[in-house]
């Protein structure tokens, strides 16, 4: 682990690119998602409380999953800097970020299949961003996707 971030911190274009992928594709789908509420209502969509309700009860389950295994981030246990600022100890497992990004694609995989499909990719590339960046271990932001994918599934089997 130790030996990618000093990797991406030998060349200062691998930082800023890093940095960059985290707070853009952050930027971008966390302002997204109440614009896409907001249509939702505004148009009287049936799917909105779905759409409302899953994320909604998934990203509280998850916070206190986080808690109570308060599992600790890769930079606490090898004791480095990681290139993503984070001011938390702890609670690394699972990553509410890539958690937060896969259900709102996964919400707009409902609504259209090609904007669910591009906000996926941008969910792996905020994936490997959080562990180039220092701050979760593959493992954290694996099951951050999955958590985020799999109450869509079980909503879908119903």
């Amino acid at each position: 682990m130790i030996d990618i971030v000093n990797w991406i911190k030998s060349k200062p274009l691998r930082i800023k690119i890093v940095m960059m992928l985290n707070k853009s594709i952050t930027t971008f789908v966390y302002a997204f998602y109440p614009l896409l509420i907001l249509y939702l209502v505004v148009q009287e969509d049936e799917r909105l409380l779905p759409l409302l309700l899953i994320p909604g009860v998934s990203f509280i389950l998850v916070t206190v999953l986080r808690k109570r295994l308060d599992a600790k981030r890769p930079y606490q246990i090898y004791n480095y800097e990681p290139i993503l600022t984070k001011k938390k100890d702890g609670q690394s497992f699972p990553s509410r970020h890539v958690f937060s990004i896969f259900m709102i694609a996964m919400s707009v995989f409902v609504l259209n299949t090609m904007g669910g499909v591009l906000f996926l990719i941008l969910g792996c590339l905020l994936a490997l961003s959080r562990v180039l960046g220092g701050v979760h271990f593959p493992r954290d932001v694996i099951a951050g996707a999955l958590m985020g994918i799999f109450p869509w599934i079980i909503y879908w089997a119903l």
